[in-house]
């Protein structure tokens, strides 16, 4: 049971994170890293700035895939529904099934997560047993200055990784422009015991009237590729209704924040 919880704790974090995204290039999901993160669809770490005035809803579908040196395939597919008013309040609905082999158990709770920087107040919600926890809603801070480095597109690393961004131009994704910027590191042989040098590369398509990402690639030969997208995007407002948590519902109160 406490296995259950934690899965869950992550989850909310990482999808709290990817709520309100941040500016081209910087985008929440497609991260690479370990199979949670290409699971998750979504990069943990601190929340981004909240979205006004650009409400949408969308499915958010994630796809990895890792090829073992016996040819062998690992493949994980995800689907989660996302949404996004006028006033910057986000929800995310996910199914926890593929989490189910992480945890030993097939009966993973569906979750919802919204996020009410309006009223200041986060909530997950478990609808199979109709119950809320309530938190408060944290603003996020500011960003430092870019790494020391980097230069006209590149950057290097003080361990002497090398990261190369270029942009892509635009082209239009689910029916919106997007713009695109890749990002080629370059891990040097030697450096983690590597016989020959290691690209790792992302590949990030923003969305200026949605002020999102809407694609996500990402590539490294260490742990396969994974493809995050928008799909089904609609930017009519969202219900109010999706927003505030039913009625019917118990509600218990977070005292350790978000």
């Amino acid at each position: 049971m406490a296995l259950r919880f934690t899965l869950v704790g992550v989850l909310a974090a990482a999808l709290c994170a990817y709520g309100q995204n941040p500016g081209p290039g910087r985008g929440r999901f497609g991260g690479g890293g370990g199979n949670g993160a290409r699971f998750l669809g979504a990069e943990a770490g601190a929340p981004g700035r909240v979205v006004k005035n650009a409400p949408y809803s969308a499915d958010m579908i994630t796809e990895s895939m890792q090829t073992l040196p016996d040819g062998n395939h690992i493949r994980q597919d995800t689907t989660s529904r996302i949404y996004r008013d006028s006033e910057g309040r986000t929800r995310t609905e996910q199914s926890l099934k593929g989490l189910g082999a992480l945890a030993g158990s097939s009966n993973l709770p569906k979750v919802v997560f919204i996020n009410d920087p309006v009223a200041g107040t986060n909530y997950a919600l478990n609808p199979d047993n109709k119950t809320a926890s309530k938190s408060a809603w944290m603003r996020p801070g500011r960003s430092g200055p870019p790494p020391e480095g980097r230069r006209n597109g590149g950057f290097r690393g003080g361990d002497g990784t090398n990261a190369k961004t270029e942009t892509l131009g635009q082209k239009t994704i689910e029916g919106v422009v997007a713009e695109g910027t890749r990002t080629t590191m370059t891990i040097p042989a030697g450096r983690i015991g590597n016989e020959q040098p290691i690209q790792v590369v992302t590949e990030r398509w923003y969305s200026p009237e949605l002020q999102t990402v809407v694609l996500s690639k990402h590539s490294d030969p260490r742990s396969g590729e994974t493809v995050t997208r928008l799909a089904n995007i609609s930017r009519a407002e969202p219900p109010r209704s999706l927003f505030e948590v039913p009625s019917e519902y118990k509600v218990t109160e977070n005292s350790r924040g978000r």
